[in-house]
């Protein structure tokens, strides 16, 4: 049997979310081989999201099924006030499956996904929106330009030809085209052939310059939007991601990016911060034990070898 009244019948005012959420995905297993130096990454990725983004949000995180010291964390975050929604999935639910959380939960108007290993420039989140809110039936809108596959962004194109002022050319500046790739782990030398033989589509509407492509790895889109192309079933936890690519353009809806870099993928090393990328230009010759372990066999039996214990732990 109740007993007295319930204290929350007296609270006059709820909080309200912020328009925007921005909603990050992390997986750390363990902090060791692949992962050393991703906690790291993701305390350099928040902290650049905070700063001056441009326009105030609240954060959720999703963490999708992380090792016990990036769990404690994020909760220390959480009860800092850093992170306002944080969800710990105790097992990992794939890309897919946290993105069905994700962006059904987000209660922001405005969704802005991130992995969490993004490192964000001032007024990135600013930029993004006014893309959004400026151009009509807007998919997605990425913090970066870079040069994307043409058969995700056929839709775009079809509506920029009609309705805006439409240029192809080398719009994306070669280091900036060259930086991002490197992070990728791409050498200099297989770029400038394919930055050679790619152009860009710049689009400009009522005053605001876009570039034609998105990226599923960090975006910028309306909720009801997003939720057209719920629930993702993929039975991977990555390799399926271009889905919502796929489905945004074959819906018509466009897939568009800021003219100048806000974003940066920094991947599972502090190496872009530190200066590294692009620096086998001035390597020295790998030695003996190096190019043992780059030979093709012996490289396809160790990281073989390295699958199967990951999998053991981890599947």
């Amino acid at each position: 049997m109740r007993k007295g009244q319930n204290p929350a019948k007296f609270v006059k005012d709820v909080a309200k979310p912020e328009r925007i959420t921005v909603a990050l995905l992390n997986y750390i297993p363990f902090i060791s081989g692949f992962y050393a130096e991703t906690l790291d990454v993701l305390k350099v990725s928040l902290e650049s999201m905070r700063k001056d983004a441009g326009l105030p949000f609240d954060l959720m995180v999703f963490d999708n099924g992380s090792c016990e010291e990036v769990r404690e964390y994020l909760v220390n975050e959480k009860e800092e006030g850093r992170i306002q929604y944080l969800i710990l999935s105790e097992k990992n639910m794939g890309k897919g499956g946290a993105w069905n959380v994700m962006l059904a939960g987000a209660p922001g108007e405005i969704i802005a996904y991130t992995d969490a290993d993004v490192l964000f420039s001032p007024k990135w989140l600013s930029r993004s929106v006014e893309i959004l809110e400026t151009f009509p039936n807007v998919g997605m809108v990425t913090a970066r330009p870079f040069r994307t596959p043409p058969e995700f962004y056929e839709g775009t194109l079809r509506w920029a030809k009609g309705n805006a002022a439409l240029d192809e050319g080398q719009f994306i500046p070669w280091e900036t085209f060259l930086e991002f790739n490197l992070s990728l782990g791409q050498t200099e030398e297989e770029n400038k052939k394919v930055y050679a033989e790619t152009k860009d589509w710049r689009i400009q509407y009522k005053g605001v310059t876009a570039l034609a492509g998105a990226s599923h790895w960090q975006f910028t889109a309306y909720k009801s939007t997003l939720q057209q192309f719920l629930p993702f079933d993929m039975d991977k936890p990555m390799g399926q991601v271009r889905q919502l690519d796929k489905r945004m353009n074959d819906a018509g809806l466009l897939r568009l990016m800021v003219s100048d870099p806000l974003a940066m993928n920094m991947s599972n090393t502090l190496g872009y911060l530190r200066g590294e990328l692009g620096k086998e230009r001035g390597k020295k010759k790998a030695g003996f034990g190096k190019r043992v372990l780059e030979i093709g066999i012996i490289k396809k039996i160790l990281l073989a070898v390295y699958n199967k214990i990951f999998g053991w732990y981890y599947s």
